[in-house]
């Protein structure tokens, strides 16, 4: 069959560009004499491929010199686990809730101390944001915490909350390096590298120097500690230098590309294609508030769920692949990160075109 578009939402698909790269150097980095797979975490060549990658997505995010990058493993969902114990300093933290990742964020965080919801959209099945202009930011919490875009939901923050003097941690994960963004809004920032930049097993954590510090809740492992790992380069332990060369990679190419303007401007003409055919569609429907829609995943279903399992079968047959809606919701989603070109998007909108003509 060759290579097929893939709409996965995770591990997703990569440029087919940084692909033949790596194949090209997969028996021999440089004049390393072995591939990246082999060489020491403590060498010369891999630590330059170490502060390449950091120096990369520094320049892509403007990253302020105040906050350290770390490499870390564990997955996003270790994440739900550190950042309270890091920062949970009076045992009391506020979280928005916008579907199951912030669900498990939330269950993981009252292991910790008291977790206040503020605001969710449980209430219609999380197909949208809540209403940033009226919180109520808790006098006591350490810190306000979102997931920015929801791989499951397909929704997305248009703006982000007013948290005040709290530091706001966010989960972009499935936006990852997809769009603009203000660091020095958020004091954490963190993305599981396997949607956007990277193969699955590293995750980027982005944080403001002054909440990486000793003072963490007791018991917290070592490996948990953020300044464990900033005080030791991300290199406290072996880390993932597969996932760390791989995403430097991705990283150069999207300032090949033009950077994360130029990025965005991409995948906003991809889900607009997406979109408009969904908006004008009798068979097929969007599922999210148009407010609310993702750029990066859009979820949609035709209300039958005989006809969606038929309609998955004939995108399979035209090399469309994982376009299956998550389990917990069904129907199908199409997942547009940076590497899916333009043209999987017309073909998947050509396979919707014929079944509607045909089943509608």
């Amino acid at each position: 069959m060759g290579r097929v578009y893939n709409f996965s939402a995770g591990p997703a698909c990569m440029p087919e560009e940084v692909l033949r790269e790596i194949q090209g150097e997969l028996l021999e980095y440089g004049s390393s004499g072995m591939s990246v797979m082999e060489m020491s975490h403590r060498s010369k060549d891999f630590e330059d491929i170490l502060h390449g990658t950091e120096d990369s997505l520094r320049k892509l995010m403007s990253i302020p010199d105040n906050y350290k990058v770390l490499f870390v493993q564990g997955g996003g969902s270790q994440q739900f686990a550190a950042v309270p114990m890091n920062l949970m300093k009076n045992r009391v933290a506020d979280y928005i809730n916008t579907g199951a990742w912030t669900k498990k964020a939330i269950k993981e965080a009252k292991l910790y101390g008291k977790v206040n919801v503020i605001a969710s959209s449980e209430d219609e099945t999380f197909t949208y944001i809540p209403d940033m202009s009226s919180l109520k930011i808790s006098e006591d919490a350490d810190y306000v915490y979102i997931c920015q875009n929801n791989t499951i939901y397909g929704t997305r923050y248009s703006e982000l909350p007013d948290t005040g003097d709290k530091p706001l941690v966010s989960d972009i994960s499935s936006m990852f390096v997809s769009e603009p963004l203000n660091v020095s809004k958020y004091g954490v920032l963190y993305a599981g590298a396997q949607k956007n930049a990277g193969p699955a097993g590293l995750v980027v954590v982005i944080a403001r120097e002054d909440l990486i510090t000793d003072d963490v809740l007791p018991g917290t492992p070592t490996m948990l500690k953020w300044k464990t790992q900033a005080d030791n380069d991300s290199m406290y332990n072996t880390p993932n230098t597969w996932g760390i060369y791989v995403t430097g990679k991705i990283f150069k190419w999207i300032l090949d590309l033009g950077g994360l303007e130029a990025m965005k401007a991409r995948n906003e003409k991809k889900a607009a294609l997406l979109y408009d055919y969904l908006d004008n569609s009798k068979l097929f429907k969007g599922t999210v508030r148009k407010d609310s829609r993702s750029l990066m995943n859009i979820p949609f279903v035709t209300g039958n769920e005989e006809l969606d399992k038929k309609f998955i079968s004939e995108c399979g047959e035209n090399g469309i692949k994982n376009i299956k809606g998550h389990r917990s919701v069904g129907g199908m989603r199409a997942s547009l990160y940076n590497a899916m070109p333009y043209e999987g998007v017309e073909a998947l909108v050509a396979v919707m075109e014929k079944f509607e003509r045909e089943n509608g």
